[in-house]
């Protein structure tokens, strides 16, 4: 087989034919060009409605990037064919291996879009010798194309969190589905107005099937759902009221019992030193002699024994999967607590009341967001191989894309 007729036959060019080629050099760079033809004999359809059309209108002559061969880049030039339509008028060839006004064919921009996955597109566009703004072009128009509109037909229950989206307290809310691990929504803020899109774009047939609203304790959040979703209970994840015992309770007391020991110098640098251990699962301190050093600590300070002890009692409070003895237990935990005198747990007590029924909830819908923290994680690999995001329409399809669920 001749070497032009092996370049045809690779080529998968419907309805045209290979007619030269050459090679260029440009900026140091080889180029293959290829010069097509269309085929004379051909049936060639309207891209507008489809119908088969026979009389050209006019011609115009394109340059188009296809994939490179043994790692040279490959321009084609495309005599692009623009159809006299009786229906649409004057209308561009319907061509399967080239999209309209496109300046990369199909299958390009297929390769292109798969490795945009695992790459950014700085790397991308240096991979194929294509702008970076080709490149992001390519992968947004696959994404929108791919993903579509999002289903939200059968969802009864959801998870929302919040993630960093810039520097300087810039916020973005994420809404995942927890049964399919899927992405239903992202959007900038997370304040009540900027998450008010999502109930609307549930309409009122889906906001009346909501069962479910897992949270931090973010009100926003919450009288957002209540407003809209007046059938769904908000249920409070045990991450986040535990990371909140830590920041108000323990490491108030650790301070202030830092304060106390200020005549001895030696102990008030043990409990100073201290926050990391305290705020630690005691199942998660393996080290013999962080065992040994918690252990002292919590002896020797009656303060900080009693937050460390009332902390693991509180988790317990999820445990319960009968709303009568959660809330048994929780009356007997906020009796200790009250009665413990220690004035930032008291506080807290009091604090964490008025949400009751968001943790009572948990009972019946044992969920939490840790699947949301997970995607959070992943949002931030994203974020960081991209060197950030400018555009928050094609960052929030990316993300929808990493987790598009598993039904």
């Amino acid at each position: 087989m001749a070497p032009r007729d092996c370049m045809a036959q690779l080529g998968c060019w419907e309805g045209y034919r290979l007619r030269d080629s050459w090679e260029e050099t440009r900026n140091g760079q080889r180029i293959c060009i290829i010069r097509l033809e269309p085929k004379a004999r051909r049936r060639r359809c309207c891209d507008g409605c489809g119908r088969g059309v026979s009389s050209i209108h006019d011609r115009v002559e394109r340059r188009v990037r296809d994939l490179p061969v043994f790692d040279i880049p490959v321009e084609l030039v495309v005599p692009r064919l623009r159809l006299a339509c009786r229906k649409c008028g004057p209308k561009l060839e319907r061509l399967d291996w080239l999209a309209p006004y496109a300046r990369v064919t199909t299958r390009l921009a297929a390769s292109v879009a798969r490795l945009c996955k695992v790459m950014s597109l700085r790397h991308v566009a240096g991979f194929y010798r294509l702008a970076w703004t080709t490149v992001k072009r390519i992968d947004l128009r696959h994404l929108e194309q791919e993903l579509g509109p999002v289903d939200l037909s059968g969802v009864t229950v959801i998870a929302m969190d919040e993630f960093a989206i810039q520097k300087g307290h810039r916020y973005a809310t994420v809404i995942v589905e927890p049964s399919s691990k899927r992405v239903l929504w992202v959007g900038r803020g997370r304040s009540r107005e900027e998450i008010r899109p999502f109930f609307k774009l549930l309409g009122p047939e889906g906001c009346a099937r909501l069962r479910a609203a897992v949270m931090d304790m973010n009100t926003a959040y919450d009288r957002e759902v209540r407003m809209h979703c007046p059938k769904a209970e908000v249920v409070y994840d045990l991450f986040h009221v535990v990371a909140k015992y830590g920041r108000e309770v323990i490491d108030r007391v650790r301070v202030d019992e830092a304060n106390r020991l200020r005549g001895d110098r030696a102990a008030r640098k043990v409990v100073k030193s201290s926050r990391w251990l305290l705020l630690r699962n005691r199942e998660n301190v393996t080290r013999e002699a962080d065992q040994v050093r918690l252990d002292e600590i919590l002896a020797a300070n009656q303060a900080l024994m009693t937050v460390y002890v009332l902390k693991d009692d509180l988790k317990m409070l999820w445990a319960y999967r009968h709303p009568g003895y959660a809330r048994r237990f929780w009356q007997e935990w906020y009796e200790r607590a009250m009665a413990s005198g220690i004035a930032p747990l008291c506080l807290f007590a009091k604090r964490l009341k008025p949400y009751l029924p968001g943790i009572l909830a948990h009972s019946r819908w044992p969920l939490g967001t840790n699947l949301v923290e997970g995607i959070n994680n992943r949002i931030k690999v994203i974020k960081r191989m991209a060197y950030g995001f400018r555009d928050d329409h094609y960052f929030f399809l990316k993300i929808r894309a990493a987790f598009p669920g598993n039904r």
